[in-house]
Order: structure tokens, then C-alpha cells, then sequence
């Protein structure tokens, strides 16, 4: 048997091809062979072109499989492959399985980045509203803070100057000059080419100005780069802010007083104040008339005036 035929045999299974299987005995090979023959001989199948190649395959698988030692070899190659078409079969499970193991935990990835993905957009999230409230927040209690300052320096000014306008009917009082709404002067470091006009915008002085007191207007010069113009409601915020003000830090401001600036109205004397050389503040007034009338009486009696 030469060695293409060996390979062809080789391709084929001799035990399917007679129908039987590999524990048959000579015997029941032989009678297999001539059951399939008389099916398939090419005198009885004219018309088959296949007829003859079965016939020839039957007529091999008989040679082989009744002589001991061709079947032996056969049965040996046989079960080789077999055995290594099991292994094949075990190594695809194996392979399948990794495949599928893998796949598992590509799965399982993609699942954990979308998780991941969605857990840091929700921090995000959060992050921004507290940012966006802790900004509210931040407003308002820079609003209370400035509201506080405000209240302290009313009180403030009260105690020191506002008490005695209002006891001495307006006798120490401030007024303005005029009745123009009072207005301050503000000038700043700016240079041409600033767009930000040295920091200071009319938004952002109306809000700086605002915590003394109700702001009018705001006019920034348009010639005179770093200079403008604010207008009072009354004289107290305006003073407030004159003496109070400074402005930023990297760029403060130099106040003046434009027009309404207030005035100390001397305090009217009393001929008491005069004579004594003493001065009485103007509740004390009647009171220092009282003693020196008093006093007179006491050393002339004639001097007393008539009682009534």
C-alpha cells in the first residue's frame, strides 16, 4: 500500500463505512462488506458516478480490516486520534471557558466604569450646589456682616454727636452747606490701557458705598479715567463712607467732599456763658442762668427780682 493510500485511508473510517464497529470479527466484517457491495456495485449502479469510488472504499476498508496487523495499525492511529481530538475538545471547553470568563469580566468592568462614571458625576454634582449654596450663604452673611457694621456706626455716631444735635435743638448739629444732595469725590489709580478701570465699576462702587447709607447715582468719569462721582440720599451716609472708606487694598480710593458737605454750627452763648467765661452746654443753660440769679440774690437782695 503506498503512502497516499495510506493517507486516504487515513481520512476515512473504515468501521463507519461498512457499518459496524470496532470490536466486529473477521467474520461479521466480511458479511458487512458484501451487504454493502451488492448496494453499491458500479454494475448496478450505471448511473451513480460514485458508485465505483464507494465500491473501491468498500473493497480497502475489507483489505485492512481482515489482515490482524493492518487493522492493528489502523486501530492504533484510530485511537490516537481520538484521544487527541478529546484533548482538542478538552482544550476548546478550557479555552471556551476562559473566553467566557473573560467576557464575564469585561462585563464586570465596563459595569464598575459606568458605575464610576456615575458616582463621580453625582460628587460633581454635589460639589457644584454646594458651591452654588455655600456662595448664597457667603452672601448673606456678608450681607448681616455689613448690616452690623452699619448699625455700629449709627450707634456709634449717636453717642458721640447725634444725642446733643438732637438735645440742643440742632445748636451742635451738622448741616450741609446748601440743599444739594450731598456728593463725595472719588479718585483711584488707573492706567489707560486697564480695562477693568483699576477695579473699580459703577456696579461695584453703588455696592461698596451702599452699606453707609442709600446711594443715588454713580457716575464714572469717561475723560478722567479713575475718578467718579457718587451721589448721597443724606448727608450722614455720605460723611459715613468719607471717613470710613478706604476702598481695595491694592488700590484704594482718595475721598473728597464734592458739594453738601456738612458744617459745625456754632452753639449759641447765653450772657451767663459770657460773663463767667465758662461754657454750659445747652441743656445746662437755664440751669447756670437759675444759679447766677441765685447767687445775686444771695449777696444783694435788691437785685432779686420781684416775685410774682
Amino acid at each position: 500500500m503506498t503512502g497516499n493510500k495510506a493517507k486516504d485511508l487515513l481520512q476515512m473510517d473504515l468501521y463507519g463505512l461498512l457499518g459496524i464497529d470496532g470490536t466486529a470479527t473477521a467474520k461479521e466484517i466480511k458479511k458487512a462488506y458484501r451487504q454493502k457491495a451488492l448496494t453499491c456495485h458500479p454494475d448496478k449502479n450505471p448511473d451513480n458516478p460514485k458508485a465505483a469510488d464507494l465500491f473501491h472504499q468498500l473493497s480497502q476498508a475489507l483489505e485492512v480490516l481482515t489482515d490482524s496487523a493492518a487493522r492493528a495499525a489502523y486501530d492504533k492511529i484510530c485511537a490516537a486520534k481520538k484521544q487527541a481530538e478529546a484533548r482538542n475538545n478538552k482544550l476548546d471547553a478550557k479555552r471556551k471557558k476562559i473566553k467566557l470568563d473573560l467576557e464575564a469580566r469585561e462585563r464586570q468592568a465596563e459595569a464598575h466604569s459606568a458605575e464610576q462614571f456615575q458616582n463621580t458625576r453625582t460628587l460633581e454634582e454635589e460639589i457644584a450646589r454646594l458651591r452654588e449654596e455655600g456662595s448664597r450663604q457667603l452672601q448673606e452673611e456678608q450681607r448681616l456682616i455689613k448690616e452690623q457694621i452699619q448699625r455700629e456706626r449709627e450707634a456709634q455716631l449717636h453717642h458721640s454727636g447725634t444725642a446733643d444735635y438732637t438735645a440742643t435743638d440742632a445748636a451742635l448739629g451738622r448741616h450741609s452747606k446748601s440743599n444739594v444732595t450731598p456728593k463725595l469725590k472719588l479718585k483711584w489709580k488707573c492706567k489707560k490701557e486697564d480695562d477693568t478701570n483699576g477695579g473699580y465699576s459703577q456696579d461695584f462702587i453703588f455696592c461698596l458705598l451702599s452699606k453707609y447709607g442709600d446711594v443715588l447715582n454713580v457716575l464714572i468719569s469717561r475723560k478722567k479715567r479713575g475718578s467718579a462721582v457718587v451721589e448721597f440720599e443724606t448727608v450722614k451716609a455720605a460723611e459715613l463712607a468719607y471717613k470710613n472708606e478706604s476702598g481695595l487694598t491694592a488700590n484704594p480710593l482718595k475721598i473728597s467732599w464734592l458739594e453738601g458737605q456738612p458744617e459745625v454750627i456754632t452753639p449759641v452763648v447765653s450772657q451767663v456763658q459770657q460773663t463767667s467765661g465758662q461754657y454750659f452746654p445747652p441743656k445746662q443753660v437755664c440751669l447756670a442762668w437759675r444759679r447766677s440769679v441765685l447767687a445775686r440774690c444771695w449777696s444783694d437782695p435788691l437785685a432779686c427780682p420781684a416775685s410774682h
